[in-house]
């Protein structure tokens, strides 16, 4: 009874520690990331690259652990405690100051500033999780540690969701890189804490407590390996499919994230009975859900999107559940950990590195979830079954009999979804869910199934687009050429957007389309500009607004993807070639590139820029408009393009107006629309109403006030987009 008591307030203080690293930990994820954004164009991929970063230090922090724990428990207080102290001195945060990226090395200058700028104290609180563990394992009776690993996800979790709900929409950026600081003071308070606790069973052995198991089998840890690797990969491919048509932003990075850190507290409960449920569930959703994942757009549906969350969820509880199944002797503690961030590495470096450049589409999502088919615990939703496949004669046949069938539904889902039989369709997939279920337990053909699924869902088309050669990948987006309408026109899509598109018919080729009309608001403004006026141009796209210019104008357009620009190269558009061969072309990012132009510059500007339907957040603050105000004359217009599916962006611009002192108007053009021509909404802004008044001189064009502005305008420091989403 005297050794078991006092155990209750040592848990309780281990699994604190444990929870304020694993807080102040992901905390700091969201806020490095959204540091860097203004630098990085606004690109989706900021994320998966910040994620690669965070998971090699991961990576190293485990390791520093797995070697600090060979030591005598005292001598390991001493030197993390040192460390902790020492690293302080790069408090508070701030982005590390190194020479911009050369266009195409992105995926490699991101990680970069991201580790130079958080490198050595993301290692070290990184290290708290399982070295906690391990000093909290190191007293008599003190218990199974792994459960802890619950409170380090939980606290994870946290972190994760304080940050875009509470901790972004009110504070600065300054002012959270403070608040973080004072954060890891009081964690270094609780580690110390910590360490007086086993002070005097450090001071009882030169050695660890506990005696060493064996090291596991080469096999189990490529088990261990592959089954930490996969739900990783699968956390930032989804968080891909998210923000390409959103917005990169905090809120759209942390659910992914937030769900797979989720997935370990649930997983690595001692309990287990949700890990059951869920595990058996799992096989039903990944044929159900993951049928969407060839679909080439079918991710910006939002009941999809969502769909795809959920199934990422329940996968990583099945995976990780079977990875606690295999944990070893907690002697081997700092070494399962270890493993399971090199697996965690392992898979945010395929999706954020490899894949760019081995595929031209988001590939890596659907072999992800073929892996988990494979890797998960194959539990039977109707027992019965096991009969018919326990036997070695019918059950062969069965399968195989059952596995022909799927090919043939594959085939004929494929044709139904290239005519967009909708009820086919369904019904097709049902009897292919239902073909899979009965194969739950019979590893290779359940995975067959779930991949013929897959490629009569949209895959082969998705796949032939490929072999095409009509799709490109680039760090910041995927991009496909494509004929539309019977071959009447020639379309530019980025990710699930049109960005523009051409007739083919050579007579009518340099007629506008798309968003960019006469009477968009953008027509308005370039068929109003004076003949010797100085256009800007923000986003390429297609070029079709290239056909606008007058003989005698001067132009200038801004493009960040060198890959755009290629398509009205190499003749697949021909806008630009055809209207405004000399306009002068400036690669790189919009805003960065406009601090550089003379200031009045330009009589008209207008911002163009999105990847897919996300719209780059740093092209939308205070500062940004203060950028795009020096470079227009006194007397021009700034055109704002806000189009977007998922989020109302005039209340915004009008905040932005208003600090700025600009007057506004919205011209939102979806009205007896010409053939080719989609609706838009654009906002013009100008320092005075004269130069407004122009654009509404042709009274078959209306526009509207401004609409009442947001509460707090964006700024580079503080920027929330919950308020704007369109719910």
């Amino acid at each position: 009874m005297q050794t078991s008591a006092p155990q209750k307030p040592r848990r309780a203080l281990f699994a604190l520690v444990i929870f304020a690293g694993s807080f102040l930990l992901f905390l700091i994820q969201p806020l490095v990331a959204r540091l860097a954004l203004p630098q990085l164009g606004g690109a989706p991929n900021v994320w998966n690259s910040a994620m690669l970063v965070f998971q090699l230090l991961l990576l190293g922090g485990y390791a520093y652990a797995h070697l600090l724990s060979r030591w005598p428990l005292r001598r390991q207080g001493i030197v993390h405690i040192a460390l902790l102290l020492l690293a302080a001195l790069v408090l508070p945060i701030s982005l590390a100051d190194i020479a911009p990226p050369a266009a195409g090395w992105e995926v490699l200058w991101v990680p970069a500033l991201l580790a130079l700028t958080v490198g050595p104290v993301f290692l070290l609180v990184a290290a708290q999780a399982s070295l906690i563990q391990r000093w909290f394992a190191a007293a008599p009776g003190a218990g199974n540690p792994y459960p802890l690993y619950a409170a380090s996800n939980l606290g994870s979790f946290t972190g994760l969701l304080a940050y875009p709900l509470w901790l972004e929409p009110r504070l600065s950026l300054s002012a959270q890189s403070e608040l973080w600081s004072l954060g890891y003071g009081v964690l270094i308070l609780l580690s110390m804490l910590a360490v007086a606790q086993r002070w005097k069973t450090a001071e009882a052995t030169a050695e660890p407590v506990q005696p060493r198991a064996e090291r596991p089998a080469t096999r189990i840890v490529l088990v261990w390996l592959a089954l930490a690797a996969v739900p990783s990969g699968l956390m930032l491919s989804t968080t891909t499919l998210l923000t390409t048509d959103i917005m990169a932003m905090p809120l759209l990075w942390v659910i992914p994230l937030g769900l797979y850190l989720l997935s370990f507290s649930v997983a690595f409960s001692d309990a287990g009975h949700w890990t059951r449920i869920l595990t058996r569930m799992a096989p039903v959703l990944l044929l159900a859900a993951g049928c969407f994942a060839m679909v080439s757009g079918g991710q910006a549906n939002p009941a999809i999107a969502l769909a795809m969350v959920g199934l990422l969820f329940v996968l990583a509880v099945a995976l990780h559940g079977r990875l606690y199944a295999l944990r070893p002797d907690p002697s081997q503690l700092t070494y399962f950990y270890l493993i399971v961030a090199a697996g965690g590495a392992l898979g945010g470096a395929f999706t954020a590195l490899l894949a760019p450049v081995l595929f031209d589409w988001i590939y890596e999502h659907a072999i992800l979830l073929l892996a988990a088919a494979a890797l998960m615990p194959q539990t039977l939703v109707i027992e019965r079954v096991r009969a018919f496949l326990s036997d070695r004669t019918a059950g062969k046949a069965l399968v195989i009999a059952l596995v022909v069938l799927a090919t043939l539904l594959s085939w004929l889902l494929h044709r139904a979804t290239e005519a967009g039989d909708g009820e086919t369709i369904l019904a097709l997939i049902a009897a292919m869910v239902l073909i899979g279920v009965a194969l739950v337990g019979v590893r290779p053909a359940f995975v067959t199934v779930a991949a013929l699924l897959m490629l009569g869902h949209g895959g082969l088309s998705t796949l032939a687009l490929s072999a095409q050669g009509e799709r490109s990948r680039t760090y910041f987006g995927v991009y496909s050429v494509v004929e539309t309408e019977g071959g009447r026109f020639r379309q530019l899509n980025h990710g699930t957007t049109n960005h523009g598109r051409q007739w083919l018919d050579p007579e009518r080729r340099r007629d506008p389309t798309s968003y960019y009309g006469d009477s968009a608001g953008i027509g308005i403004a370039l068929n109003g500009a004076a003949p010797d006026a100085a256009i800007g141009i923000v986003g390429l796209g297609a070029g079709t607004l290239a056909c606008y210019r007058k003989p005698t104008q001067r132009w200038t357009l801004f493009e960040i993807d060198p890959q755009i620009l290629s398509y009205s190269r190499d003749g697949s558009f021909t806008f630009l070639s055809d209207c405004a061969p000399d306009a002068r072309m400036v690669i790189g990012d919009a805003r960065l590139e406009l601090a550089k132009e003379p200031a009045g510059r330009f009589d008209l500007l207008a911002i163009d820029a999105f990847s897919s339907d996300s719209i780059p957040l740093h092209l939308m603050t205070e500062e940004a408009f203060a950028t795009y105000g020096r470079a227009l004359d006194r007397d021009g217009l700034l055109l704002v393009h806000i189009s977007n599916r998922f989020i109302d962006l005039a209340p915004m611009v009008s905040a932005l107006a208003e600090a700025q002192g600009w007057q506004g108007r919205l011209r939102f053009d979806d009205e007896d629309l010409a053939e080719g021509l989609t609706p838009s909404v654009w906002i013009a802004l100008a320092r005075d109403e004269q130069a407004l008044a122009r654009l509404e001189g042709d009274k078959d064009f209306a526009w509207e006030p401004l609409p009442r502005p947001a509460l707090r305008a964006w700024t580079d420091n503080n920027a929330s987009i919950l308020p704007l989403i369109r719910w």
